[in-house]
């Protein structure tokens, strides 16, 4: 792919993104995972007033040989608790990552749009159906559990202790950790309805 229009594309888009304003401000940040600039690692700052403020999340950004005709493939690696984000695998659910995709858009609005969703979920198009039936039925229950996940995963500031305290419970019982923080953030918190589905 070296010399590819792909390639140089995204070498100058890399610049960019380096040179930006929101480089400067730690918004965002890209590096090369390989050298022939297939494969980047993006990060964004959770944005502020969210509950995500305060964290740093890692992307995986592929680029497809028909760059920038065909969209990056982009996912979290660091978990995160939103509803068009997969909480198991980091996809994502954006319509620019679709079919909404133009080759004029560049990493940069990459960046800055999943930095939007972050801060604007679209719990009707959502890639987590259990995220986004919390995330309309029980706001403060979705904003309390995204928080303690962004300080768990995301090095966010700190967690929950009552969350804390319930998860201990379960890996008190041999239950993985990762594996009893998604059993009760689906459950509301809910110790005995999170066990009753582990063990069930």
């Amino acid at each position: 792919m070296a010399n590819n229009i792909a390639a140089q594309r995204i070498q100058r888009e890399f610049k960019e993104v380096i040179k930006s304003d929101e480089v400067a401000k730690c918004a965002i940040r890209v590096e090369l995972v390989n050298d022939n600039y297939t494969e980047l690692k993006g990060e964004i700052a959770g944005p502020p007033d969210t509950p995500y403020e305060g964290g740093n999340f890692v992307l995986e950004i592929k680029v497809p040989e028909t760059y920038p005709f065909n969209p990056p493939k982009v996912r979290f690696i660091t978990k995160i608790w939103h509803p068009n984000i997969s909480s198991v695998t980091g996809a994502i659910c954006l319509d620019i990552l679709r079919d909404q995709w133009a080759a004029a858009m560049t990493l940069r609005t990459v960046l800055l749009s999943l930095q939007a969703l972050m801060a604007a979920a679209e719990p009707d198009d959502p890639q987590d159906a259990v995220v986004a039936k919390q995330y309309k039925e029980d706001q403060e229950m979705f904003r309390l559990t995204a928080k303690h996940w962004t300080a768990k995963y995301a090095g966010g500031p700190s967690g929950n202790p009552d969350f804390e305290m319930k998860i201990r419970r379960l890996t008190d019982m041999g239950v993985e950790e990762d594996q009893a923080r998604v059993a009760l953030s689906s459950y509301n918190w809910d110790l005995e309805r999170a066990t009753e589905q582990l063990f069930s």
